[in-house]
């Protein structure tokens, strides 16, 4: 298993199409140091695990609304977390399974317990497991291929 974590109060870079928050520039930030140390193959899924998703793009669309004024339309594009595991698994070419979870309890366990089970049903060889938080800023990716448990 590789695991990178995304420095906490280091600010991601900004990432194209993606605007008003850290969520999906910390996905695709910590996604990147991850992938870059991969040398492994086979069909890599993407699972994107956060408790609390966009707060910040959740926080402006709503006083946006409250406001009664307009909403951009790139808010509405990342109003879903699957749009930055999208972006991932397209910009890295992966060809595994894209989902988010949203974990009751510990989002650590959570993930690799479905990681797990993506390998275990053979929809995936690896997976790429991203914990995002913004309270505050943190992230953390972990490639996890058949055998690991941890």
């Amino acid at each position: 298993m590789i695991e990178v974590r995304w420095p906490v109060g280091e600010e991601p870079p900004a990432l194209p199409g993606f605007v008003g928050s850290s969520f999906s520039p910390l996905a695709a930030a910590v996604a990147e140091r991850c992938l870059e140390q991969s040398t492994g193959t086979g069909t890599t899924g993407v699972l994107l695990v956060s408790r609390s998703g966009d707060e910040q793009s959740a926080r402006h669309v709503r006083q946006v609304v409250e406001a009664g004024d307009r909403l951009g339309p790139l808010y509405f594009f990342q109003s879903v977390p699957n749009s930055v595991a999208g972006y991932i698994a397209a910009r890295w070419g992966l060809d595994g399974p894209v989902a988010c979870l949203h974990p009751v309890a510990d989002p650590r366990a959570e993930g690799l317990a479905q990681a797990a089970l993506l390998i275990a049903d053979g929809d995936a060889d690896r997976v790429l497991v991203l914990l995002v938080e913004q309270e505050p800023d943190g992230a953390a990716a972990l490639l996890v291929s058949g055998g690991d448990n941890r």
